[in-house]
C-alpha cells in the first residue's frame, strides 16, 4: 500500500484514525494493538506471504534481546563472578548468530541472485537462480531489527519484555516501508508513555502533505524526463544531446530528493499523527559546500546507523591513516551493498569513499571556497548517474554522453520544450532544495497573514496532489527496491 494512493488516503488511514482516536487517552495497550494490528495490514496488503517474514525478525529479536540481556544481567551479577567471561561471551555469540540471521535474511532475498549469477558468469558453474521477489522494506525493518540488540549488548537499552511492543517498533507503517530508520532507543519511552496533542496531529497533517506534493507533484514530474533523457542516452537514439544528458542528471538528482525526502516527511508526519516523534531524515542535502557535508545532511538515519554500527566500532577516525582508509572503504562498500544487488551500486558507494577520503586527507571536509557548493554537487549529479543506470556499461555511455563523446551535439530539439513544459516545477523543485520557507516560517511566525497563507499553501498542496493521484498519474517510487 503506497501512501500517495485512494486507497491508503481515503481508507486505511482515516480507519486507523478513528480507531485510534475512538479509544480512551489512557489505553496505551490497546492504542498499541490497533498500530500492531494496522501495520501488519498494511504490510500485508501488498504481500502478504512476506508478513511471515517479517513476524520472524519480531520474533528473533524479542528473544534475542531477552537473552542478551540475561545474560549481560548474569555477568553483572557478583555471585557468578567466576563465570563472568563465560556469560559476556555467550551474550556476545547470541548477538552474532541473531546479526547472521538478520543478514542471512536480508541477504537471501536481495542478493542470492545476483550472487549466483556471478558465480555461473565467473566460475562457468550452473546455479538455478531463485525466482524471488523482493520483499518491500525489507533493508529498512532489518536494520532495525539489528540495532534493538546491537544497543542492548551495548546496554544503550533495555531488553522490551512485552513482545507487542517489539514488534510494534519494528513494523510500525510510517516507517515500515522507506524509512528513516528509527533507533530503538528514539522511540522505547514514547511506545508506552506518548502523549497525543493537537500541535502534533495539526504538525502531523502539514508535515503529512508537504511530503505529499514533494512525492507527487514534484518528484513524479521529474521522473517523467529523467526517464525518457535516460531511455534516449542508452537507446543511442539519434538527438540524444550533451544538454538532453544533463537535463537528464539534473531531472533524476531531483527526482530522487523529493521521492525519498517527500516519503519521510510523509512518515514523520504519520508518527506525529499518533503522537511519535522521529528523528528528521534530511536537512536540504542539496546546499552543501562539501561531500563530507552532504552525507551529515543526505539519509541522515543510514548515515548514524553505519556511523554508530560499523565505522565507531572498527575506530572511527582516530586511527592510524592506513585504518582510516580501511575504515571508510569497508562503510561505503557496505553502503553501495544496502542499496542493492548491482556492481552499480558498489560503483556508487566506492565513488564516495573515494571523495571523502580525499576530503579527510586534504582537509577539504572543513573548508569552504567559492567553488564548493559546484563541485559538490557535480560529484553529486555524476554519482546520482551510475546509481540510475543498469549496469556500469550503461553508466559510462551516459557519463561520456554528458561530455559529449557519443552525444549527438550539444543541444537538441527536446530540450527547450521540456523546460518550458516544466518550468514551473523545476522552479519549485530549487526553491524547495533551499530553506526558504524554515527561514520565513521563523521570521513571521506570530504574523497572521503567514498562518494563514500557510494554511492556503498546505490546502493546495494537498489538493493538486489529490487530482495526480486520482488521474493515476506515472509515480515510480525509487526506494521501494531497498
Amino acid at each position: 500500500m503506497l501512501f500517495p494512493s485512494e486507497i491508503f488516503l481515503f481508507v486505511f488511514l482515516p480507519a486507523v484514525l478513528l480507531l485510534y482516536y475512538v479509544l480512551p487517552r489512557n489505553a496505551k495497550p490497546l492504542k498499541n494493538i490497533l498500530l500492531f494490528l494496522a501495520s501488519l495490514f498494511f504490510y500485508a496488503w501488498g504481500e502478504p506471504e512476506y508478513v511471515f517474514l517479517m513476524l520472524l525478525v519480531i520474533l528473533l529479536s524479542y528473544l534475542s534481546g531477552i537473552l542478551i540481556d540475561h545474560l549481560l544481567k548474569s555477568a553483572d551479577d557478583r555471585l557468578h563472578a567466576p563465570s563472568l567471561c563465560s556469560k559476556k561471551t555467550a551474550a556476545l555469540l547470541v548477538l552474532i548468530l541473531t546479526v547472521c540471521m538478520d543478514l542471512g535474511i536480508l541477504g537471501w532475498f536481495k542478493y542470492s541472485t545476483f550472487v549466483l549469477n556471478q558465480l555461473n558468469i565467473r566460475l562457468h558453474t550452473n546455479f538455478t537462480l531463485p525466482l524471488l521477489a523482493l520483499p518491500i522494506g525489507i533493508s529498512f525493518f532489518t536494520f532495525q531489527a539489528m540495532s534493538y540488540v546491537f544497543d542492548i549488548y551495548r546496554r544503550q537499552a533495555k531488553a522490551q519484555k512485552n513482545p507487542l511492543l517489539v514488534g510494534l517498533y519494528i513494523s510500525l507503517f510510517p516507517q515500515l516501508i522507506a524509512g528513516p530508520i528509527v533507533r530503538y532507543e528514539t522511540i522505547a519511552a514514547q511506545m508506552e508513555h506518548r502523549v497525543e496533542t493537537f500541535e502534533d496531529f495539526s504538525a502531523g497533517i502539514a508535515r503529512f502533505c508537504i511530503g505529499l506534493g514533494k512525492k507527487v507533484l514534484l518528484a513524479n514530474n521529474m521522473a517523467l524526463i529523467a526517464d525518457n533523457a535516460f531511455k534516449m542516452i542508452f537507446s543511442g537514439r539519434y538527438g540524444a544531446s550533451v544538454a538532453t544528458a544533463w537535463l537528464g542528471a539534473v531531472s533524476y538528482t531531483l527526482q530522487i530528493f523529493f521521492d525519498f525526502s517527500g516519503y519521510s516527511d510523509m512518515a514523520i508526519g504519520l508518527g506525529l499523527m499518533f503522537g511519535f516523534h522521529f528523528e528528521e531524515n534530511f536537512n536540504y542535502p542539496y546546499i552543501s559546500a562539501t561531500v563530507s557535508e552532504f552525507w551529515r545532511r543526505w539519509h541522515i538515519s543510514l548515515q548514524t546507523w553505519f556511523r554508530d554500527y560499523v565505522y565507531f566500532p572498527l575506530g572511527g577516525s582516530r586511527v592510524p591513516l592506513k585504518r582510516l582508509v580501511c575504515n571508510l572503504f569497508i562503510v561505503w562498500l557496505l553502503t553501495g551493498i544496502w542499496h542493492g544487488a548491482s556492481f552499480t551500486f558498489i560503483a556508487w558507494g566506492l565513488l564516495y569513499f573515494v571523495l571523502l577520503t580525499f576530503e579527510k586527507l586534504t582537509g577539504l571536509n572543513k573548508k569552504r571556497f567559492w567553488w564548493s557548493h559546484l563541485y559538490t554537487m557535480f560529484f553529486v549529479m555524476l554519482g546520482w548517474v551510475i546509481f540510475r543506470s543498469p549496469t556500469l556499461s550503461d553508466a559510462f555511455i551516459y557519463l561520456k554522453a554528458m561530455f559529449g563523446i557519443g552525444a549527438s551535439g550539444l543541444m537538441d530539439s527536446s530540450v527547450l520544450p521540456y523546460l518550458r513544459q516544466n518550468l514551473v516545477y523545476y522552479v519549485a523543485a530549487f526553491i524547495c532544495c533551499v530553506p526558504v520557507f524554515p527561514f520565513l516560517e521563523k521570521k513571521f511566525a506570530s504574523s497572521r497573514i503567514w498562518q494563514g497563507a500557510y494554511v492556503i499553501g498546505i490546502s493546495a498542496i494537498f489538493i493538486l496532489s489529490l487530482s495526480f493521484i486520482s488521474n493515476n498519474a506515472y509515480s515510480p517510487f525509487i526506494y521501494f527496491n531497498f
